[in-house]
């Protein structure tokens, strides 16, 4: 709740008038309570499982031509009930899970200085600080993902995430209840360290998982605008992870891939990479592989046999 009662006695404080931004959020704010203002953030993480996937989901299920040649392991398809039961396997997740947990995390959100009052960050604010959560969660969230690669985590907790070898935007929060809880740390690592806005904050986490459902989308998009950022991993760098499954020692990295190169985990991926790009380079046969598509090019990743 904002100490003001009026725009001007926000003005007067600020010693100066208030932006558009500055002016809608006095608005919406002034009178509400900062807890409500940050349990906004479950309705649209809510939003977010829901909606950001579906897309791409329906066109799979009733348009799959027209995304095929995109699609990073076309041989395989997920039926319409394999989507609905990842839907409400996530929504019971949500509901006994991460629901309390955003109810019950305000005092800490409060404790490490995340504000909601005037004025707002500046653009520039908000870059460096989600430049700043984006590198803190990819770090903590390689060794966390690292460690529950061990026989013990796989098999008690990582295993559900990798139900899915072939990925769908769906499953990106699909996880065991445990592995939903460790992965926060990371992701709430950054603003506890470098505390921020309450928009700031509502932005990264919407964009974490907007990111991972793009990751975990099974298509690989030329034209996605992630694909100029420097380091950032992608779908298909992801989608060879849960192709190879529960032996995977690669790509462990949530967003960048320099983890993964400082430390040595990307060797199977590049050599995959590799391998694939010597296949195309061989002149093309008059009669198709087997495993190719209809245009002769090398189909997903089940082409060169798993590497790790």
């Amino acid at each position: 709740m904002l100490p003001y009662a009026t725009l001007g006695e926000a003005e007067a404080a600020l010693g100066r008038s208030l932006s558009f931004a500055e002016a809608i959020w006095f608005r919406y704010t002034a009178r509400m309570p900062d807890y409500l203002i940050y349990y906004h953030n479950i309705i649209f993480l809510f939003v977010i499982f829901s909606l950001a996937p579906l897309p791409l989901a329906l066109i799979e299920l009733g348009f799959p031509a027209s995304v095929s040649s995109f699609k990073i392991q076309p041989k395989v398809s997920h039926p319409p009930t394999s989507f609905f039961q990842c839907y409400k396997d996530v929504m019971r997740v949500f509901v006994l899970v991460v629901g309390p947990l955003q109810l019950s995390s305000y005092p800490i959100i409060k404790f490490v200085g995340i504000r909601a009052g005037l004025p707002l960050p500046s653009l520039w604010e908000v870059a460096l600080q989600l430049l700043v959560y984006f590198l803190v969660e990819d770090y903590g969230n390689y060794w966390i993902h690292r460690l529950m690669h061990g026989k013990w985590g796989y098999e008690k907790i990582h295993c559900v995430h990798h139900e899915f070898t072939a990925p769908i935007g769906f499953a990106a929060p699909y996880a065991h209840w445990a592995e939903v809880l460790l992965l926060g740390i990371p992701s709430f690592a950054g603003p506890a360290m470098v505390p921020c806005h309450m928009i700031t904050f509502w932005l990264w986490i919407a964009l974490r998982q907007l990111e991972a459902i793009e990751t975990h989308s099974g298509y690989d998009f030329p034209w996605t605008p992630t694909k100029f950022i420097p380091f950032y991993g992608g779908a298909e760098y992801h989608d060879y992870h849960h192709y190879v499954g529960g032996q995977s020692q690669s790509n462990f990295a949530s967003v960048f891939t320099y983890c993964d190169y400082i430390y040595g985990t990307d060797k199977g991926y590049r050599y995959h990479k590799t391998l694939l790009a010597k296949l195309k380079e061989q002149p093309q046969l008059k009669e198709q592989p087997r495993n190719s598509d209809k245009n002769g090019q090398t189909n997903g990743f089940k082409d060169s046999g798993k590497s790790d």
